[in-house]
């Protein structure tokens, strides 16, 4: 079986989920789960199973920041850009991590190591800025305590 295809089971989930409201969600986040990103092929297999236009799986896809498109780094860096993770230094974490991987936004350093996105909302306000690394969140960061974080990930 080809590693972009639908296993059986995520086939018979999505079928199990065909008909109950708030299904898209569900079935690409169980897809997600399973590949770690929702590959190109997939989100086609999955329209055609759920009988939905692929635009309407894409336009849940690039409207919600947790689905993926592209495959992610082992190690996934979500950095807030939400108002109050703006005013205390987000960007200024962005920049230090792009200039201490050495990529860009949304992008996977050439080890797969980490990849990097700035997100809308973590939900921690009190904490900004704040990161996620794998979903584990760090707060009032400045900048100087990056790279012991990034070392704490490195090569787990």
């Amino acid at each position: 079986m080809s590693e972009n295809k639908l296993p059986a089971e995520l086939i018979s989930f999505i079928k199990e989920w065909k008909n109950k409201q708030g299904n898209l969600i569900m079935v690409l986040h169980k897809v997600q789960e399973h590949f770690g990103y929702i590959p190109r092929e997939i989100a086609f297999e999955v329209a055609d199973l759920l009988e939905v236009p692929v635009a309407k799986i894409y336009g849940v896809i690039t409207f919600y920041h947790l689905f993926k498109l592209s495959k992610p780094g082992r190690n996934q860096i979500a950095v807030c850009m939400g108002t109050a993770c703006y005013l205390k230094g987000g960007e200024d974490l962005i920049l230090e991590l792009e200039r201490q991987l050495g990529v860009g936004l949304n992008n996977i350093t050439a080890d797969g190591e980490f990849s990097i996105e700035a997100v809308r909302c973590i939900g921690c306000c009190g904490l900004a800025p704040v990161m996620t690394v794998n979903g584990e969140v760090f707060g009032t960061l400045k900048p100087a305590r990056l790279k012991t974080i990034l070392e704490q990930f490195r090569g787990k």
